[in-house]
């Protein structure tokens, strides 16, 4: 932290302000997998907020896209779902990665367990 501190001090370039997922819960249903997914991000207004989250499989095909509509600049941290989610037979790990309006997808997906 010290470290980054001290370098938007000395003039470099801003440092990315990403989408951080905080938790996730996923449930089967009939209809599929629900996820509810909790994130963090300081969002400003309508020109810079997390404005999606997503589901991946290991090898990044995405499952499922929650797009998210608004800012949330005075509600962190927020959980949004999604509901029906299919999740192929075999697959125990997802991964669950989120977007900012600015910054784009963040770098590293959460692997999330399954529960069977």
């Amino acid at each position: 932290m010290r470290l980054a501190i001290a370098i938007a001090l000395l003039g470099s370039p801003a440092i990315a302000d990403p989408a951080i997922v905080e938790a996730v819960d996923a449930t089967r249903s009939a209809n599929g997998w629900r996820f509810d997914v909790t994130l963090r991000h300081p969002d400003t207004g309508w020109d810079h907020y997390a404005d999606a989250w997503q589901v991946l499989d290991a090898d990044g095909n995405v499952l499922g896209l929650r797009e998210l509509a608004h800012p949330h600049e005075t509600e962190q941290p927020f959980t949004r779902s999604l509901s029906g989610v299919q999740i192929p037979d075999g697959i125990d790990t997802v991964y669950v990665q989120a977007r900012c309006l600015i910054d784009g997808w963040g770098d590293k997906p959460v692997p999330i367990a399954l529960p069977e």
